[in-house]
């Protein structure tokens, strides 16, 4: 069972550094000239917040889907959930840093909102601990959710796409 709940923990892990990797020059390149609020976090922040909300997400979707027997049918909802707001989550890089489509990212931010508050009611039900590991990742993107918006309101010239 071990290496279920390894691979679980993982692999939100991998869209995090994937999306990371692929967009990394844009920060100095781009991301620090845009106008940003004073509560803006360090750049040093993200990696060690992500690091340990990817941990806790994939631990929780691990108890989650160990909770209801592996993948049965009754995992659909919770698990679909899960997969849907992790999607959402990798795609929110490549969007800012990579598109530098400020209008999409915060679209993007605002379902992700939703997902990932669906997931942590859906999970709630079957594992309480696997939901209180998802309130760190809500906090976070509550602060993420209103970063974006600041950003996209402060810098008007940037909203819709790339102009390389």
């Amino acid at each position: 069972m071990w290496a279920y709940t390894v691979g679980f923990t993982v692999l939100p892990h991998v869209g995090g550094f994937l999306g990371w990797f692929l967009n990394r020059k844009e920060i100095p390149a781009w991301y620090e000239k845009l106008k940003k609020p004073s509560w803006c976090p360090s750049r040093r922040v993200f990696p060690v917040a992500w690091t340990m909300l990817y941990t806790g997400m994939g631990y929780a979707s691990y108890l989650v889907w160990n909770d209801l027997g592996g993948c049965s049918s009754k995992a659909i909802v919770p698990m679909g959930l899960y997969g849907a707001q992790l999607v959402l989550n990798w795609a929110w890089p490549p969007l800012f840093f990579g598109a530098h489509n400020l209008n999409m990212a915060v679209i993007d931010v605002l379902c992700l909102d939703g997902l990932a508050l669906g997931t942590l009611c859906s999970w709630y039900r079957i594992n309480r601990l696997a939901a209180l590991l998802l309130l760190p990742y809500l906090g976070w993107l509550a602060m993420a959710t209103c970063l974006s918006i600041r950003i996209w309101k402060d810098n008007p010239q940037q909203k819709s796409a790339k102009s390389d």
